[in-house]
């Protein structure tokens, strides 16, 4: 974990890349071409690249137009403008007709610390997770992205694709494993599972090593899509070790932990907690002071895991 790069820049190389593979791949900004980097894009394919400016729900609807011609549309803007304002376009224009619109969603959670609560958007996997048809990712770090967006660009249909806007850890290499709706067990164990996804995977990483050394044996899943939930391995994790802890920037309410939740109540219920965003509003401050101020460090997980683990012990 020595280098840090913020995914919406992973985004970016990749759609460049992607720019020379595809010919019908189409960029849509609404006005943070520089933010995201897709400047980049649009200097190497200027006629595939548009700029609508503070317009989202137009370039949302424009998205769903390009679809219906054949094109692939990645359609670029910040995750509270693409989940809240576009909301209504998103589900109508895309979504009903399933069409093969990419939402490439940067300044996701509490990544974009000083910005604020107008600026960090924890509500947006909730609200995409709710609309029918719609495949929501957000990768682990950089590889990982550009392995999504890959994915995400074969992929037909619409696909949500959430970005930091800090940078966090590398964790892995172009080899890593992505598959959308399949999530990757990164380390094995039986006394509890942290289920995690984004920036907070490398918090879970860090927390079942620091568990480790305690003598706690913790399986760690990327659930990097929580929209088809990799559900085969959250009940896996639940016979095998009995016990579930959650971790995302995110709010605690729509996201990966109601997912997860939802799975094991109607299937098989454990001791499980949810690591997130409480039921308020952030504010402004540098990214490793929110997560400290909102319980989401690797020593708050840890925390989670031993209390899961007593609850288990006490059902036996």
């Amino acid at each position: 974990m020595t280098e840090a790069i913020p995914t919406r820049f992973a985004f970016a190389d990749a759609i460049l890349e992607l720019g020379g593979e595809i010919s019908n791949l189409v960029v849509l900004d609404a006005d943070v071409s520089k933010s995201i980097n897709t400047l980049q894009f649009a200097g190497r394919y200027p006629n595939r690249a548009f700029n609508f400016g503070i317009a989202e729900q137009n370039m949302m609807c424009s998205a769903a137009g390009m679809a219906t011609l054949g094109l692939i549309p990645f359609a670029c803007t910040y995750a509270v403008f693409a989940s809240m304002r576009s909301l209504e376009q998103i589900r109508t224009t895309i979504c009903y007709p399933r069409l093969n619109v990419k939402i490439a969603a940067s300044h996701g959670g509490i990544t974009p610390g000083p910005d604020g609560a107008t600026h960090q958007g924890i509500e947006d996997m909730a609200l995409m997770r709710a609309i029918p048809n719609m495949t929501v990712i957000m990768a682990a770090d950089a590889p990982s992205t550009r392995l999504a967006v890959r994915a995400a660009a074969r992929y037909d249909g619409p696909v949500y694709l959430r970005l930091t806007r800090d940078a966090v850890p590398v964790l892995f290499d172009a080899h890593y494993p992505f598959e959308i709706g399949r999530a990757v067990q990164l380390r094995d164990g039986n006394a509890a599972a942290i289920i995690a996804n984004g920036d907070m995977v490398c918090q879970a990483l860090q927390a079942a090593s620091a568990l480790e050394s305690q003598g706690l044996s913790v399986r760690v899943l990327d659930m990097h899509t929580i929209k088809p939930l990799d559900e085969d391995a959250v009940l896996r994790a639940a016979r095998d070790t009995g016990a579930i802890v959650t971790v995302e920037d995110h709010t605690i309410f729509g996201g990966l932990g109601s997912a997860v939740a939802e799975t094991l109540v109607e299937k098989i219920p454990v001791p499980m907690q949810r690591i997130g965003i409480p039921d308020r509003f952030t504010e402004s401050g540098p990214y490793p002071d929110l997560l400290e101020k909102y319980g989401m460090t690797a020593r708050h997980i840890v925390d989670a895991v031993q209390s899961v683990i007593k609850r288990k012990k006490g059902l036996n």
